[in-house]
């Protein structure tokens, strides 16, 4: 007999019920929106009538999470960058140079006096007056060297160095140029993503493509020009010992030193030398802020080990000017006028508080380490977006009318349970990645279209194995509980398969392939469950109303 437990029935209720009520607030998308974000500016600034009545929109004690819109539905900006990695060596080579002056200064007795010659930004050349002790040269400078802590690397050392004539050659290994060209990437990564998290777009795509490139995609932001205004400054903050200022942008640098340009100063020049004593990557925090006189600046906190080199430093120079550079620029450049040893400071210059503020956000999110080139750009309005809504749903109603009809027709009150059913399917597809956050994209309204095909074939198989049944002799309780437990078996393997293949397309695609795999994958989920489960108690409790003697479906 056909028979349902009470709690299961109470279940697959309350299961239908939650996902409507989810999924609701994609109904009134616009005055939910508005609603959120008079919340969330709530928190941030406080209450105002303006934000208030916004907030009041929508009911506090209904969900409000919404499916978030992609950028083919929304409008924004998409950026195709590629990261320079070849901007990495330099730096690495102007960061090394120090260290082996220091260690070759040790064995004077042996080399000579050492002199850094000029050479490409992936090398060093240092000649030594001393060619007879070549040999001690290397020796000392390959000790410098460390392993490569990777898989495709292991045993290698980070430097290669080697002896021509009374010079001495360093350059990074091809096995550590890979590590670092990885290593650089995903640092961008994480960086660019960092900054466009801080000024609170919605779900933006940001996306690693083949070795150096990423792909950045910002749903609702004006622009392309606004989306590289906030990604494209590579905020490099160094502190650097000033050799020289003056006026002279063509003034002769010793090998080793730079001649760099004053932010807020017309024709004045620093020279200084190249190797910072801190750079960017070792401040923790950067917050806007006012000076002793009352001007926009920006206080800054190293980690420990900035905090102890910078600390050595002010002590050992005092009343010694120290350039404070950000992107190639001196924004600052103070006297020392005493130790400072807590590794925190103030950032001056003739900033606006909003110049005060940006430049905060781009130093608490981290300096990129290599400039990006962007190779594509787009701007999407969100008319285009608005017409591809409005084409995904006259889809989606033509496949939902067309589907709803044929069920009808072919197999009568049977088939309005399914169409019931297909209804609060769609429903809790819409709740689901309204809960996970989820992004619909165009692609993602096709595999909506595709599940709401997709959704009718499991009661398609169960109708069918009644109607078997039902040809022998079988009672129609009987019919269709047999119906139902040997289409069991067909229904899983079908979508089983279906779902590994939305698994494989999440794990492999990128953007709108895995909008389509996101609503697929749900799709399969809340089609089995909607089949098995919710057409069955709907048929359950219409005969035990009715108790007919016969069914046709």
């Amino acid at each position: 007999m056909l028979q349902i437990d009470s709690w299961k029935r109470v279940l697959v209720l309350l299961v239908c019920v939650a996902g409507l009520l989810l999924a609701l607030p994609n109904a009134f998308y616009t005055r939910v929106e508005q609603s959120n974000d008079a919340r969330a500016a709530i928190e941030v600034q406080g209450e105002t009538a303006e934000l208030t009545e916004a907030a009041g929109q929508w009911p506090s004690w209904m969900p409000s999470s919404l499916v978030n819109l992609g950028l083919d539905l929304r409008g924004g900006a998409h950026l195709l960058a590629e990261v320079q990695v070849a901007d990495v060596y330099e730096a690495r080579m102007d960061a090394m140079w120090p260290e082996i002056r220091n260690a070759l200064r040790g064995e004077r007795d042996t080399v000579g006096t050492i002199r850094k010659q000029p050479s490409p930004g992936d090398e060093i050349r240092i000649k030594i007056s001393k060619p007879e002790g070549m040999a001690r040269a290397l020796e000392v400078v390959r000790g410098l060297g460390r392993p490569i802590q990777t898989l495709t690397g292991a045993g290698s050392n980070d430097i290669e160095v080697r002896g021509t004539g009374d010079e001495i050659v360093v350059t990074l290994s091809e096995a550590e140029k890979l590590a670092t060209d990885d290593r650089t990437v995903r640092q961008a990564l994480e960086i660019v993503r960092r900054r466009i998290d801080e000024v609170g777009t919605r779900e933006p795509t940001i996306q690693r493509q083949g070795a150096d490139r990423i792909l950045i995609q910002v749903p609702g932001i004006g622009s392309a020009g606004e989306l590289k205004e906030i990604i494209g400054t590579t905020a490099q903050l160094t502190f650097n010992p000033v050799v020289s200022r003056g006026t002279d942008a063509e003034a002769r640098a010793e090998v080793g030193q730079k001649v760099i340009p004053a932010l807020d100063q017309q024709g004045v020049f620093y020279t200084v030398e190249a190797a910072p004593v801190v750079t960017g990557e070792e401040l923790v925090d950067a917050q806007p802020a006012f000076d002793q006189n009352g001007r926009p600046a920006v206080n800054f906190r190293f980690n420990t080990s900035g905090a102890r080199k910078f600390g050595d430093y002010t002590r050992d120079n005092i009343g010694a000017p120290f350039a404070i550079v950000l992107d190639n620029e001196v924004i600052s450049a103070p006297v020392i006028q005493s130790h400072i040893p807590g590794g925190s400071g103030i950032i001056t210059g003739n900033f606006t508080v909003e110049e005060s503020t940006n430049l905060a956000v781009l130093l608490r999110a981290g300096a990129l380490p290599a400039g990006l080139e962007f190779l594509e750009e787009r701007t999407i309005g969100p008319e285009l977006g608005q017409d591809s809504i409005d084409a995904g749903k006259v889809a989606t109603v033509v496949a939902f009318v067309a589907v709803l009809g044929f069920m009808w027709a072919s197999y009568g009150l049977f088939g309005i349970f399914a169409n019931v059913a297909l209804i609060i399917n769609v429903g809790l597809i819409f709740g689901l990645l309204s809960v996970i956050g989820g992004t619909l994209t165009l692609p993602g309204i096709a595999g909506i279209v595709l599940t709401v095909g997709m959704a009718v074939d499991a009661n398609v198989l169960i109708f069918e194995r009644i109607r078997e049944e039902l040809k022998t002799a079988k009672g129609p309780a009987r019919a269709i509980e047999l119906g139902y437990e040997k289409a069991l078996s067909a229904i899983l393997d079908a979508n089983i398969t279906t779902f590994i293949t939305a698994v494989i397309l999440f794990a492999m695609g990128s953007g709108p392939v895995r909008g389509f795999a996101i609503t697929l994958g749900l799709g399969i989920l809340t089609s089995v469950f909607t089949a098995i489960f919710v057409t069955r108690l709907l048929v359950v409790m219409w005969f035990e109303r009715r108790r007919p003697k016969t069914i046709e479906v």
